[in-house]
């Protein structure tokens, strides 16, 4: 993998965070989880800004997000974003992983 490889991984995940945290801050509607997004968003903006992530960190962060708002059905496509710029950093674990 070149740096140019790991830099657009990278910029991918910012920008993909940073759409879902704009779309969550619009979002007009309170849900039981919506902090819990909140903070792993963040967490994974932090990750994304920091350079190279801990990938399972950053699977560990996605779960989270994904339950809080994975029912929130206005905000899945910022989230299925999210969920492909993690899977550049390894894709999904296989079970037993």
């Amino acid at each position: 993998m070149t740096d140019g490889d790991e830099d657009r991984r990278v910029s991918e995940l910012w920008h993909a965070v940073s759409r879902l945290r704009r779309e969550l801050a619009a979002h007009p509607a309170e849900f039981a989880d919506r902090d819990i997004a909140e903070e792993e968003l963040a967490a994974l903006a932090a990750m994304a800004a920091g350079g190279t992530p801990e990938i399972p960190r950053l699977r560990r962060s996605l779960l989270l997000v994904a339950g809080a708002i994975g029912s929130v059905s206005a905000l899945t496509r910022g989230l299925a974003e999210v969920r492909r710029a993690v899977e550049l950093f390894g894709g999904s674990p296989r079970p037993g992983d």
